[in-house]
């Protein structure tokens, strides 16, 4: 949309703020794409169009339609305010579906008129005609168009209508006498526009055919009708085109519009304004929402108790705790507990390094039970009902779709991540390293101390002095100190073991945690996020667009 910038930043220099509208109308249609209705986003994208391509064309020239049903005296109104007889007048329109074009002050106006759509034939160009009128004079600058009727059988009478009714910078409606009251201009034009009536005239035709002392009734009940569809600021005209009754009023009413230059923006406010007011009202007046960070908390530990995040912390602490104690107990009990089976392979989870084999393999994990499963799926009502609290239903609809478009990828994106997080569970201290060395020394040296103590048993000479220390035979010494500093140094670690393994557990769960959150950051807080993102770019865009 760079030429609707460009024709924006024309009317930023020239003081207005109608290209802040325009952007940020824009910028609000962007965010409501694939939110709110499609065929309203469309219309609000039109309009900007209609607004950026008028800003780009002739600022000297203001278009004026005259429109009205059948037989109201639209093409004599025309006629009467041009002072030729340009359009065909009687009860029945000709069959064309053209509008017509008057233009007082042709230069730069050929592009306006390639843009209303109005071909050369329908075309007159007034200064050309060289009459010197004064009051025609006063409308330099206006092209007048007259309007197919809006009541016409013909379809293509009323799509130009409507077409033409949407470019017009100022729009004269003209009633009849016998129709004023008729449900098809008021319902379908006038009451829809009531955020227009800034730009609009209405006029009371052939009031030469009612008795003057009904004239003014006639007038105060057309506007009441008005007031009744909104437009309590629209002037009412009572005149007569074929007699010339109240048409130099309506003209000069036309004129000292067109000379305040004002129109033109004031449409464009008026239309920009009312497709902003529709956005608005289809989304609600709610503030901008953020996920809150307690829903978000609610739903990790939710699919992280399914995903057995805490099966994995206890089998963590549990598998450290008998690998340590294997470490530090006394060999001989150490090399029993061999036997029991490491509850970190029984789950086949990641140990450390070398469990980057399992990438991509399902774990022994137990599937989430049904009761976590209502959890996980409450959880994540709530965080939408929460983030949504306030808007309208279609950004309510936007922002539940985004919390649950990829749950189906909860379970396996869950499994996975369990299965590549580095627990650190491998990974002893180096001080149990060491006992294991110690308990191995004195374990040899217990050992060392048996077949000592047998061989001099044997031989009879394990009293002898020499072989004395302490008043206890050496060998018996070593074989008893080995055994006991070995049960004892176990007894000693088994608190530290304890503390090791507590540890460890923490540290796998705030990998497993912080694996759990990035899952659930890219699979439901990112998508919410950008509805919510979404919602608040509409609702900024929209800003500037409904300032009065």
């Amino acid at each position: 949309m760079t030429s609707l910038l460009e024709g924006a930043r024309k009317l930023v220099t020239r003081g207005t703020d109608l290209g802040e509208r325009i952007e940020g109308l824009e910028r609000a249609t962007t965010a409501a794409r694939g939110r709110l209705d499609d065929s309203l986003v469309s219309e609000t994208e039109d309009v900007v169009g209609r607004a950026g391509g008028r800003l780009r064309l002739s600022a000297g020239h203001t278009v004026v339609a005259i429109a009205g049903a059948t037989g109201s005296g639209k093409s004599s109104t025309f006629n009467a305010l041009t002072g030729l007889e340009l359009s065909s007048t009687g009860v029945r329109r000709p069959t064309t579906s053209w509008a017509t074009a008057c233009v007082w002050g042709s230069e730069g106006a050929e592009e306006l008129l390639e843009w209303l759509g109005i071909p050369p034939r329908h075309q007159t160009m007034r200064d050309s005609m060289l009459d010197g009128d004064q009051a025609q004079r006063e409308l330099d600058g206006v092209v007048l168009l007259d309007l197919p009727d809006h009541d016409s059988t013909e379809v293509a009478h009323h799509l130009e209508v409507d077409r033409l009714v949407e470019l017009a910078d100022l729009l004269v409606w003209v009633l009849d006498p016998q129709k004023y009251a008729d449900a098809a201009i008021h319902d379908r034009y006038l009451a829809p526009l009531r955020s227009h009536s800034g730009v609009m005239v209405v006029v009371l035709n052939h009031v030469d055919t009612v008795p003057e002392d009904r004239r003014q009734s006639m007038v105060d009940d057309v506007r009441r009708l008005l007031d009744l569809d909104g437009l309590t600021d629209v002037p009412v005209f009572p005149i007569s085109a074929r007699h010339g009754l109240g048409v130099d009023d309506l003209r000069g009413e036309i004129a000292s519009r067109v000379e305040a230059k004002k129109l033109t923006r004031q449409r464009i406010e008026a239309d920009l304004r009312a497709a902003a007011q529709r956005l608005s009202d289809a989304s609600g007046e709610g503030r901008s929402r953020e996920l809150s960070e307690e829903r978000v908390s609610s739903l990790e530990n939710a699919l992280a108790d399914s995903a057995g995040v805490p099966i994995v912390v206890d089998a963590v602490e549990r598998s450290v705790r008998l690998r340590a104690r294997r470490a530090t107990t006394w060999p001989i009990v150490g090399l029993a507990s061999r036997f029991r089976s490491d509850p970190l392979k029984k789950l086949e989870l990641d140990l450390g390094d070398a469990g980057r084999e399992l990438a991509g393999r399902r774990t022994a994990l137990p599937e989430a039970t049904s009761v976590q499963r209502a959890r996980i799926d409450t959880e994540l009502r709530t965080l939408a009902d929460d983030a949504s609290e306030g808007l309208g239903a279609p950004w309510v609809a936007a922002v539940r779709r985004a919390s649950v478009a990829r749950t189906d990828e909860l379970g396996d994106r869950m499994e996975s991540a369990l299965a590549k997080t580095d627990l650190g569970a491998d990974r002893l201290p180096v001080w149990v390293s060491l006992v294991r060395v110690l308990q191995v020394l004195l374990i040899l040296a217990a050992v060392g101390g048996a077949v000592w103590t047998g061989l001099l048993a044997a031989g009879g000479s394990l009293q002898d002095e020499e072989y004395q220390v302490a008043g206890m035979p050496a060998p018996l010494l070593l074989l008893v100190g080995g055994v006991v500093l070995g049960v004892v140094l176990a007894l000693l670690c088994r608190g530290l073991v304890g503390g090791i393994a507590r540890a460890k557990a923490a540290t796998a769960e705030r990998r497993l945690r912080k694996a759990v959150h990035d899952v659930v950051a890219d699979l439901v807080v990112v998508p919410v996020s950008t509805e919510l993102q979404a919602y608040t770019d509409l609702r900024k865009g929209l800003a500037p667009a409904l300032k009065a």
